[in-house]
């Protein structure tokens, strides 16, 4: 049984919402990861270091989108399984609020600790 507190047509909503945002996400910032071209003559050194900083960022808040998407998978997973809210270590019910604020959160506040 899902949380008996919250409706899972509204999470399962906000869920799909959040999955949409870091897809488009994804998509828009694709090249600022793509590899910095090494031309001297039209960059300097300066500029280029620039470039590959700002690269390793993208590369890096892309790999935390990719780390969002598949845990919002596995949300939905455990709505379908009806497991949804509950705590992975303990089976107690995640409080109400938590889950508002973080519907991927996967343990309850005592154990999260």
């Amino acid at each position: 049984m899902n949380h008996p507190e919250l409706d899972m047509g509204e999470v399962r909503e906000r869920l799909a919402a959040l999955r949409a945002r870091l897809e488009e996400e994804s998509a828009s910032s694709s090249d600022a990861r793509d590899t910095v071209m090494l031309d001297q003559t039209s960059v300097g050194r300066l500029s280029r270091m620039d470039a590959l900083q700002g690269q390793a960022m993208a590369k890096a808040e892309e790999q935390r989108r990719q780390l969002a998407l598949k845990r919002i998978t596995a949300a939905l997973t455990r709505i379908e399984r009806g497991e949804y809210g509950e705590c992975i270590e303990c089976g107690e019910w995640i409080g109400r609020a938590r889950l508002e604020w973080d519907p991927l959160v996967l343990k309850c506040i005592d154990c999260a600790e």
